[in-house]
């Protein structure tokens, strides 16, 4: 498979990137040695004064998450300029980035990875796209690079090896930030309405899994993906009346799910929670939208106008960005690469990881920390209401509410 031509990042100026909408509700989406001494591409002993340190930034610049690569790509800069004070260097020695394009395709990921690393980069950043993250986590263990997951939600790359972090939130801190609208979940009813796919049953694992273990009781409403008529679907939620609806659905069909669960009651009836996706799905919840609640990873003003949330802010938008859902995500990921160099080393991915363990700091969410133990992200969360089509910060979930639990690192 060809290998995409890669593209270096500077911190002026930014490309134009298209829009696209994707109508998604719900969240929830090797032999090695010694660190930073041998393998392809590893860092190992001293670079001369001020040698760039290499970075290769995967993420959908094409493809079905493109939306969401540019929002990623957008923040990586915007992030990078914050972190290095606009010198674009970090403890002397210049950031260098090259771009690739995975398109949402592991094969394709795992190739430009493998060119990138051949090239000489030492840090690999992204992905949108859960697929590829758990590609590109084992391939930067086997080479001794330094890898920081991008928007990707997935739990399993939380501890998934030594040499992987995340930048973005994870699949657990949304059912748990989904699960605050309810309070207490022990004796309570909860009812998960998806798609019969992969996705929405995945849905329904991670609530059974999150809530049905703090005492809940988890069942599903699950529609074949090729239904148009849902109203069926939602009198069978009504029907079962549940204190708590969780609502995980992608696809063209979302407006049809709501507007039927509108008409049947349901949102007048109980408490409904879905995840709240970027800026170009909000129309789709049209008149229903002020009676849904959401649990939000991220959206312009929920950190609360933090000096680091404006700054993400100013910088997207003054490159012809917008910032959106998994700006943030970008954002730090650009925060850790630079902290990592600093506090730890340009060549020795060991210091890097050590350097990145425990590390508190001011993200643009609020208060971050990447946990020791499994390099889980752990920050806020939040509940949200939605006016039209403009999003209001409910309530700010600190990130000891949300954390997940912790798990034993592999390798």
């Amino acid at each position: 498979m060809p290998v995409p031509s890669p593209r270096r990042t500077t911190l002026r100026g930014s490309r134009p990137l298209s829009a696209l909408c994707l109508l998604a509700a719900g969240a929830l989406l090797a032999g090695c040695s010694a660190a930073g001494t041998g393998g392809a591409g590893a860092a190992s002993g001293g670079a001369s004064a001020g040698a760039p340190v290499k970075v290769g930034l995967l993420y959908s610049r094409t493809g079905l998450l493109a939306a969401y690569g540019a929002q990623y790509e957008q923040g990586f800069k915007a992030g990078l300029a914050y972190a290095t004070h606009g010198t674009g260097k970090a403890a002397g020695h210049p950031v260098e980035v090259t771009e690739q394009d995975d398109a949402g395709d592991p094969a394709k990921a795992v190739a430009a990875a493998k060119d990138l690393i051949g090239k000489g980069s030492t840090v690999l950043a992204g992905t949108t796209d859960s697929g590829v993250a758990l590609q590109l986590a084992p391939l930067a263990a086997q080479n001794k690079v330094l890898y920081v997951s991008g928007a990707a939600a997935t739990d399993a790359i939380t501890g998934i090896n030594r040499y992987t972090f995340r930048s973005g939130r994870q699949s657990y801190q949304d059912v748990l930030t989904a699960g605050s609208f309810l309070g207490d979940p022990k004796g309570r009813k909860v009812t998960v309405v998806a798609q019969d796919s992969a996705f929405g049953q995945a849905n329904v694992a991670a609530v059974k899994a999150v809530l049905g273990g703090q005492g809940a009781t988890v069942d599903s409403v699950l529609a074949p993906p090729s239904a148009t008529d849902l109203t069926p679907f939602a009198s069978q939620v009504e029907g079962g009346k549940p204190d708590l609806v969780f609502v995980a659905w992608a696809g063209a069909t979302a407006s049809a799910l709501w507007t039927a669960l509108d008409q049947q009651g349901v949102l007048d009836s109980t408490k409904v929670v879905t995840g709240l996706a970027g800026a170009a799905s909000y129309p789709i919840f049209g008149a229903a939208a002020g009676k849904v609640s959401f649990l939000a990873h991220y959206f312009p003003s929920a950190g609360g106008g933090n000096a680091v949330e404006t700054a993400m802010i100013d910088g997207v938008t003054k490159a012809g960005g917008t910032p959106d859902l998994f700006s943030p995500d970008g954002f730090t990921a650009a925060q850790l690469i630079v902290h990592a160099i600093e506090s730890g080393s340009a060549t020795d991915t060991a210091a890097m990881v050590k350097a990145l363990e425990g590390w508190q700091f001011d993200g643009v969410k609020g208060a971050e920390q990447v946990r020791a133990q499994d390099h889980a992200l752990l920050q806020p969360m939040f509940q949200a209401k939605l006016n039209g089509t403009r999003p209001t910060l409910v309530t700010a979930l600190p990130m000891s509410a949300v954390a997940p639990p912790v798990k034993t690192i592999a390798g």
